[in-house]
């Protein structure tokens, strides 16, 4: 006996831990492990039937069971049921009590023995209660607590449930509140260059019951919904289109080459099917962390990665996508991020309570709508509700936490059309941007909501700030903490510096529907980086190397073979060679050639046609015409320059060796032609001399015949 109360008592001190007492929609709270080590008791809530009451006498239907996690064969455990005649009056107050902040209901039913009455390690007892609307007090339209607790033998509480039961009287007359869900289809970069994926993780993540299969199965079971609208990153969408052909994927430091995904391919296929007629919102190309690239000196990135997600989205689903919808990372921006996306073209961003909340304090839910200025005039804000997106994105693998979070979300909703209003109001629920849903879970919870009588479906397409009912509200809330939650600085920094590299490369080629590289920069911006800060390194080593790599295509050649050239004149052409490496679409480049001399003294560089347009796998050599003013040695270097001026690559530097061989040659013909002169005039002379001689001899007469006369 005394065996058996020490063992109680042991079982009683774990239960009456922190952990042992279960919130609805916490999942931690049924699994956590107390300080001695020993797992809180599960409670767990199997069903609580209808979702609404309607009549006094409707049949209420609440049941589960209890777990014992201890190491103890534990005995007269008991089971109390609270409750209250009394509905909540704010949300404020439900929340309180799911917290175990208020009191709890005073009014207790049926103190019942668990059955089995003795329970051994990791045995269950089952429990039920049936009761109707009257017999709890319930008479009006509201929302009403209920508890579950089990005690021990001594009366102490081991474990508790808290949740909701709701009561709309049949008559009763309520303003219909106006819901639209969102959900997101958001993945994370798979690629850092375009032609080679880092790993082959993508595949396994569409498959079913994986997170990515999930989505489409959701997306597959909710398309007559009339209250979702869906939001898709365009480079998922992307990366399965590459997938689905042969593609290349890194194994180490190889780059390998796979054929295409059959898998890929279907579930993008099957994708476009389900959302062929729903609502579908862009978010920019790779989902680009917008607060980063405006505070981070690369805004330009935010034009392109718009750009990107319209063109990529109309090319996938054959129509034009949302792009004038936005929903900043971590649901803050502040008014530097928003006025760029307003010149961008958003005219709607979807943004966390918190941060535009009201100028006063509520008494009742505000309306989802609000209207903020930009620099590109009015952008509607639409403010997500807490608790019901959480209510989205619960963990139901814990057991009971399906029920409590669905229960909760109907009591929500119920609790906000029981407020008092004097408009019509609209509220958003949202889930994490990466959450990992049970397709029917949330199925079930979307037909749900379109099934409420006090719920209208909506998308965010329709909703529209209201006027003149307008909840006032403080100024846009982006805190210290916000700013830190940014890509890093530094992260920033070596993306600029991998960005400027690649607009060399761009200014080079001609115009196609995007640079070179801007894909690849938007998936280093990616949201994603937040949270996988080092995940994303081998991403900027990658975009970098590639970039280096392009950047070498185009180069000077030749200067390897002959380092030196020589003139052996006042002027001649030093030819230079310009090699194009680059293959295939987009590989033309047109590139200007700067030669100059560090010697101007010595060599004079004269002009020459310094553009030139190379295709791809073509050499082009330019002669570049050069005057040489002294004799000697110096060095010439030539840099390949892009149209607006910027360095292309490495210098090259040529040696260029000047003889003077024709200033020596004109002296020595200069002095032949005096010798050759000389020669001439003493020859001119000499004759003129024998001429005057000749003059002054008189002539010889001729001997006369023998037997003439004298």
């Amino acid at each position: 006996m005394i065996r058996k109360v020490t063992s109680l008592a042991v079982l009683t001190a774990t239960l009456l831990s922190p952990a042992a007492v279960a919130l609805p929609g916490t999942a931690s709270a049924q699994t956590t492990e107390t300080a001695a080590g020993r797992q809180a008791p599960q409670l767990v809530i199997g069903a609580l039937t209808p979702d609404v009451t309607r009549e006094p006498t409707t049949e209420i239907k609440f049941s589960g069971t209890f777990v014992n996690t201890g190491t103890q064969t534990v005995t007269g455990l008991r089971r109390r049921l609270y409750y209250s005649s009394q509905p909540f009056q704010r949300r404020s107050d439900m929340e309180a009590y799911v917290g175990g902040l208020a009191p709890q209901p005073t009014s207790w039913r049926d103190e019942l023995n668990l059955e089995p009455a003795s329970l051994a390690p990791g045995a269950k007892a089952s429990w039920e209660y049936t009761f109707t609307p009257f017999q709890l007090g319930m008479n009006r339209f509201g929302v009403y607590p209920l508890m579950i607790q089990v005690i021990d033998a001594f009366g102490q509480p081991v474990a508790a449930q808290r949740t909701f039961l709701i009561h709309m009287p049949t008559g009763t007359q309520v303003s219909r509140t106006k819901l639209a869900m969102v959900l997101p289809i958001v993945d994370q970069p798979r690629r850092a260059v375009d032609g080679v994926f880092l790993d082959d993780t993508l595949s396994a993540s569409m498959a079913p019951g994986k997170r990515l299969g999930n989505l489409l199965k959701l997306a597959q079971s909710t398309t007559t919904a009339k209250n979702l609208t869906w939001v898709l990153d365009p480079s998922l969408v992307d990366d399965a289109q590459t997938l689905g052909k042969p593609y290349a994927v890194k194994v180490k430091d190889k780059v390998e080459s796979r054929s295409g995904d059959t898998a890929a391919a279907t579930w993008l296929g099957d994708l476009r099917t389900a959302l062929f007629n729903e609502p579908v919102v862009a978010t920019p190309y790779a989902d680009p962390d917008v607060a980063a690239l405006a505070h981070g000196g690369v805004d330009g990135s935010a034009k392109t990665a718009v750009e990107a997600a319209r063109l990529v989205g109309s090319r996938a689903f054959g129509r034009d996508l949302i792009t004038t919808v936005n929903w900043p990372a971590g649901g803050r921006i502040d008014y530097d991020g928003l006025d760029l996306l307003a010149t961008e073209g958003v005219k709607t961003v979807l943004l966390d309570e918190a941060a535009l909340p009201p100028a006063i304090p509520p008494v009742t839910t505000p309306d989802a709508s609000a209207t903020l200025n930009t620099v590109n005039g009015p952008v509607t804000a639409l403010l997500t509700d807490r608790v019901l997106s959480e209510a989205l994105d619960t963990d139901v693998s814990v057991p009971g936490a399906a029920v409590l979070s669905r229960r909760r979300f109907i009591a929500e909703t119920a609790m906000i059309a029981a407020e008092p209003v004097t408009a019509r109001r609209t509220v958003v629920a949202v889930p994490q941007r990466r959450w990992s849903p049970d397709p029917a879970y949330v199925t079930d919870l979307v037909k749900t909501a379109s099934s409420l009588p006090w719920l209208a479906p909506a998308r965010l397409e329709s909703i529209k700030p209201a006027k003149g009912v307008a909840t006032p509200r403080a100024d846009l809330t982006y805190t210290e903490q916000d700013r830190r939650a940014e890509l890093a600085k530094p992260y920033m920094k070596s993306v600029r510096r991998v960005g400027r590299r690649a607009d060399l490369t761009s200014a080079i080629t001609k115009a196609q529907d995007f640079d070179v590289f801007d894909l690849a920069l938007l998936r280093l911006s990616s949201s994603v980086w937040r949270e996988r800060g080092d995940a994303a390194a081998p991403y900027v080593t990658q975009v970098g190397t590639a970039v280096d790599d392009r950047i070498k295509q185009v180069s000077i050649t030749g200067n390897e073979q002959s380092p030196l050239r020589t003139l052996a004149g006042t002027n001649g052409e030093v030819p230079i060679s310009v090699r194009n490496s680059l293959t295939g679409p987009g590989s033309e480049v047109s590139v200007r050639l700067r030669v100059t001399s560090e010697q101007p003294k010595l060599l004079r560089i004269e002009s020459y046609k310094d553009q030139r347009t190379i295709l791809g796998g073509q050499s082009d050599t330019v002669r570049v015409p050069m005057t040489v003013l002294a004799s000697g040695q110096t060095t010439v270097k030539v840099q390949l320059m892009t149209a607006d001026g910027r360095r292309y690559g490495a210098p090259v530097e040529i040696t260029v060796r000047t003889t003077g061989y024709t200033g020596i040659a004109l002296v020595i013909v200069g002095a032949a032609l005096l010798v050759l002169l000389a020669a001439v005039v003493l020859r001119v002379l000499r004759r003129r001399g024998s001429r005057r001689t000749a003059a002054a001899v008189p002539p010889r007469r001729a001997s006369a015949p023998a037997g003439s006369e004298s």
